[in-house]
């Protein structure tokens, strides 16, 4: 099988993936970030760090520079995986199509945020050097050659690979001059009809400045010709970003958008000769900056910077490979792009509209169809029915494994339950990012509220590309009666958090949900999260001081079975890190397992790194961004790390310490990145439920198993797919396990 293989979670209805985006740009511009003061060039680690013969003490011996791995390369090394697995012929084909949307809708936001913040630190001088010892004018200059060859890659996949096979299957994406007579015909009324109103054709002369070019937008670069003077002019034609990108012209058959107002461009410039045309598309700073001075007036505050957001400046300018030079250099003026950002393409450009296409009822062309049960503990029998969650919890704690375990039937249940209860007295709630226009945990949260129930609900109207809609969601829950907080000044609240109080004769019981995924019913069947579902008083306590401090002022900052960002959880890891060598020295049961999201915290790594030293066996399950160096002789031989990507997004954090021989294992929201650990509000919770923490255990066991298809980070940075024992028999799939594993019974999230 192809070493190359790769899988990623996906949807094509849901393009945000979150790619780890957010602005984590501290290690450029922090004097005190462990940056390394060489000249830049990564160190070889061929031979290792200890020298022969010697034996360094691991909590006293200094650590080499050049241990840390860009995380701007290792982002691009994620992406590349995504790539990969559209490349993989044993795909699916329409997921194939889907991984291409996704490869392509990644890069975008990696260049809105990542690539124009390294810009805007350049441009500023306040950047120094990363902590993998690269300038950032050297990591921007990475960056620019390798997404060149991914890109390259990515337009040679679709063009060479995708698209005809498609077409073998009977769904031809085609351009115009590929379309039949009656087709062009069909189409010529469409545009009349439903395309030519709403085009803005607008020129460019001494009366006409070159006008905004917004962010992602498809644009064509039109040459026209008065005949009567014979001057050449230049305008400019946006693609409607509301209309489909691909229309169907015949059953099965999808021709761009673009083409079809290309082709019809002498109705848009009546009496001109129309010479050429191009397409094009500009990538521009998107990322947000807010003062929070004054968080009374924070929301105003986001709305204008979303305004602003639309003028950033321009850090990407993709243009089809036969665009006349001319007209690439107007652009490039216009624009003031560098040519190292001009990026020439064979069209159609912006495949993320092949999210449409993937979306096609083709089923056969599709993994295979599964549907989430209800969790064993909630319900013993299946039934149209939802089960009685305060009851079960009264029971057992419940620890649910999405995308496996039904959100709708666990966690929206609860909440559900809770608003219609009439002797729920109180409900308060995180909430990060939930779905768009139909979401049923809002409006479960406005049903309690209107029934007088006591709701609190912690907006973080500051969640990347999702501001516009959290702020909707604020202003609605407001209406409804609800006390809505926006948490603390300048720090993202990213924990995902339920209490419900219920009086119950004449106690209060306090109901308690800690994920690490969000409150999202769409994402929730294709993210796969862990979530705890628990009546345990030590919990309810725990979240109801920490709701206080967030929406008071409250200063508690110690919690019974919380670990929170950004006071204590970075210590207490890197405290249980350190527990862990000195078990090993003392003989007993000793090993660091953890699966995140990104690994990029040098602090955490440095711990790690000792760890690995002391003789400790570590092992991380990362799905993106790692900046730590494996396998390094008298550093990390004893660190192991894995990538798993497939059908889900694996996005759930758990971190597992064998203790001595009485496991600890911790579940959460957070993810070892300077933004998690410092500016975020984030919680692990400690799962004390031994079968719950063998199942976790049970699941690490699994994902770093090399039995198990995945990805290996080598010490240079490169990843290499496992995908196939010595025999050339296909490994393990971890999520087609648990699938099945589903399948055949109705149980606990782990098997």
């Amino acid at each position: 099988m192809d070493t190359r293989r790769s899988q990623l979670a996906c949807s094509p209805v849901v393009p945000e993936l979150e790619p780890d985006l957010d602005v984590d740009l501290d290690a450029y511009a922090s004097p005190g970030a462990p940056a390394n003061p060489g000249d830049g060039q990564e160190i070889d680690f061929a031979d290792g760090y200890a020298q022969p013969g010697q034996d360094p003490d691991p909590a006293t011996e200094p650590l080499p520079e050049g241990r840390f791995l860009d995380r701007e390369r290792s982002w691009l090394a994620f992406n590349e995986r995504v790539l990969e697995l559209a490349e993989d012929p044993a795909t699916p084909l329409l997921e194939r199509a889907n991984f291409l949307a996704i490869f392509a809708g990644n890069l975008d936001e990696f260049f809105m945020v990542r690539v124009a913040g390294l810009k805007r630190r350049i441009a500023t001088g306040v950047a120094t050097r990363s902590a993998s010892g690269l300038q950032p004018r050297e990591v921007l200059e990475s960056i620019w050659t390798r997404s060149r060859e991914l890109m390259a890659r990515h337009a040679a996949c679709y063009q060479q690979d995708v698209a005809p096979e498609l077409a073998e299957r009977g769904i031809h994406l085609i351009r115009w001059q590929e379309l039949t007579e009656k087709e062009q015909g069909r189409l010529f009324t469409l545009f009349r009809q439903q395309i030519f109103p709403v085009l803005t054709p607008l020129a460019v002369d001494p009366a006409h400045p070159f006008p905004y070019i917004s962010g992602l937008s498809l644009n064509l670069a039109v040459v026209v010709r008065n005949p009567v003077s014979g001057h050449e002019h230049f305008a400019r034609v946006k693609v409607p970003p509301l209309l489909s990108r691909f229309l169907e012209v015949s059953p099965q058959r999808y021709v761009p958008l673009e083409d079809v107002i290309a082709a019809h461009l002498e109705e848009l410039f009546p009496g001109m000769e129309v010479l050429a045309h191009h397409m094009f598309r500009v990538t521009r700073n998107e990322d947000l900056e807010v003062e929070e001075d004054d968080a009374e007036n924070l929301l105003q505050a986001l709305e204008k910077e979303l305004m602003r957001r639309r003028f950033g400046p321009p850090v990407r300018l993709e243009v089809e490979e036969s665009i006349d030079p001319y007209v690439l250099d107007l652009l490039v003026r216009e624009l003031k792009i560098s040519d190292a950002e001009v990026y020439p393409l064979p069209g159609p450009l912006d495949l993320t509209g092949l999210f449409g296409i993937a979306a096609l009822d083709r089923p056969e062309l599709k993994y295979p169809k599964f549907v989430a049960g209800t969790h064993r503990d909630l319900a013993e029998v299946e039934s149209a029915s939802a089960p009685d969650i305060f009851a079960a919890l009264r029971e057992r704690d419940v620890l649910l494994h999405h995308p496996y375990d039904s959100f709708s039937t666990s966690v929206q249940s609860f909440l559900e339950q809770a608003a219609a209860d009439p002797d729920v007295l109180a409900i308060k709630q995180t909430l990060y990012r939930t779905s768009g226009e139909d979401s049923p945990i809002v409006d479960a949260l406005i049903d309690a509220a209107e029934s007088g129930k006591q709701v609190l609900v912690l907006v973080e109207i500051k969640a990347r590309f999702d501001e516009q809609a959290n702020i909707k969601w604020a202003r609605k829950l407001e209406e409804a009666g609800c006390h809505v907080v926006y948490g603390l000044v300048g720090l993202k609240t990213h924990c995902k958090l339920s209490l419900v109080v219920r009086q119950e004769g004449e106690v209060l019981r306090r109901y308690s949900h800690v994920g690490t995924g969000n409150y999202h019913p769409k994402t929730a069947r294709l993210y796969e999260d862990l979530g705890l579902l628990t009546a345990d008083p030590q919990v309810g306590a725990d979240l109801s001081d920490l709701f206080n401090r967030l929406s008071g002022y409250s200063r508690r900052e110690t919690y019974r079975r919380l670990l929170v960002a950004p006071r204590s959880l970075r210590d207490g890891l890197i405290s249980r890190i350190g527990r862990e060598v000195a078990n090993h020295r003392e003989g007993r049961p000793a090993s660091i397992r953890i699966k995140v999201n990104s690994m990029v915290d040098e602090s955490v790594i440095d711990a790690l790194y000792r760890a690995s030293m002391a003789g400790v066996p570590v092992d991380i399950w990362v799905r993106g961004i790692c900046a730590l160096r494996p396998g390094v002789a008298g550093l990390s031989e004893n660190i192991r790390v894995r990538s798993v990507l497939g059908r889900f997004l694996e996005h759930s954090r758990v971190f597992a310490f064998a203790n001595g021989g009485e496991p600890e294992v911790w579940l959460g929201s957070a993810d070892m990145m300077h933004r998690n650990l410092d500016r975020r509000i984030e919680t692990l919770v400690k799962v004390t439920d031994p079968t719950h923490r063998a199942s976790l255990n049970r699941l690490l066991e699994l994902g770093m198993s090399d039995r198990t298809a995945s990805w290996h980070l080598g010490p240079d940075g490169e990843w290499t797919r496992q995908a196939a024992d010595a025999d050339g028999q296909p490994l393990r799939n971890v999520q087609e396990m648990l699938i099945d594993a589903r399948r055949r019974r109705r149980g606990p999230a782990i098997p």
